[in-house]
């Protein structure tokens, strides 16, 4: 049975103890890639510099932080209703963000089972009988929008890094053509998602400007005032490599990154990962709100009576 198929089940959880098996297998596997990348990186990099840097933080600048992330899950929320409308699939945009916010949840702090984006399917499925492969394309395009909007910027930031001795011509052609490519790949074998298309994706620019923000704060709140790029580049990398669902949320991933790219962008290796570590923090922070759903999940249930209440007006 596919994780699809799960998923449309009246109980979303695996049926058969192979299934049962094979969720606690792959937490275990995450619980000890994530354990083995920072114990390395923490070898590097001593645990106490990171400790001090975090407590003697502005932490105002820190806030600012949470809250450019939090603002980038709205924008994230925003740019799946695009994706949604690809398949008719029409959301009160209170309801989608309260989902999200659940499913963000699922995804960081629940990292076995379906995780979020399989309860969304479910939810989706059960609810407005929309075919589960239909939705799970949605979300899929809306992941690859983000991964788009990744590419763009690190194609930016490289005019201000001089230790990549690439001419920036190289990596702009490539990420044109690869643009093209993939958008006439969408038009040609998934028409429906290119109704919307230009508009989800200028909206993963936006999604991603905001989480360069969250940085950007991070940064800010440790008095810094050397070069930006660098770090934002790296960050960018590290989230490439964190959507490899190997750890926890990125945990160790992105640590494992940054101390890694430190030496060759003459970045400080203890900001570097202080930042990975800061970022972790902030979508922990963001992602526990998602908890008063799932103690509350009657008022996720009102965003969708509502919701069709206003349909039925209509």
């Amino acid at each position: 049975m596919t994780e699809i198929e799960e998923i449309v089940e009246d109980n979303p959880n695996p049926r058969t103890w192979k299934h049962k098996l094979w969720n606690v297998t792959k937490i275990l596997l995450k619980l000890g890639v994530t354990s083995v990348l920072l114990y390395y990186v923490f070898s590097k990099v001593p645990l106490s510099e990171v400790k001090s840097r975090l407590i003697h933080a502005n932490y105002w600048w820190m806030l600012a932080g949470v809250v450019f992330y939090f603002f980038s899950m709205v924008a994230s929320s925003w740019r799946l209703l695009s994706f949604f409308k690809s398949i008719d699939l029409r959301l009160d945009p209170r309801f989608n963000f309260r989902l999200y916010l659940l499913g963000i949840f699922y995804n960081l702090l629940l990292p076995g089972g379906i995780g979020g984006d399989g309860y969304k399917i479910y939810v989706l499925h059960k609810t407005y009988k929309k075919p589960a492969k239909r939705v799970f394309w949605a979300i899929a395009f809306d992941r690859l929008s983000g991964l788009w909007a990744i590419g763009l910027i690190i194609v930016a930031l490289k005019i201000f890094i001089p230790q990549i001795e690439i001419h920036i011509a190289i990596p702009l052609a490539i990420f044109l053509v690869g643009t093209i490519i993939y958008y006439f790949v969408v038009k040609k074998f998934f028409p429906d998602f290119s109704k919307h298309f230009f508009m989800g994706h200028a909206k993963a620019i936006l999604v991603q400007s905001l989480q360069v923000m969250t940085i950007l704060c991070v940064m800010m709140g440790q008095d810094f005032h050397g070069k930006f790029a660098p770090y934002l580049l790296s960050f960018l990398i590290s989230a490439l490599a964190a959507v490899v669902p190997i750890t926890f949320g990125g945990a160790g991933a992105r640590e494992a990154i940054f101390q890694k790219l430190s030496p060759i962008f003459h970045m400080n290796v203890g900001l570097a990962v202080f930042l990975s570590v800061s970022f972790y923090l902030t979508s922990l922070i963001v992602a526990l709100s998602g908890l008063y759903y799932v103690l509350r999940p009657s008022r996720l249930e009102e965003g969708i009576k509502s919701f069709e209440e206003k349909q039925a007006v209509e």
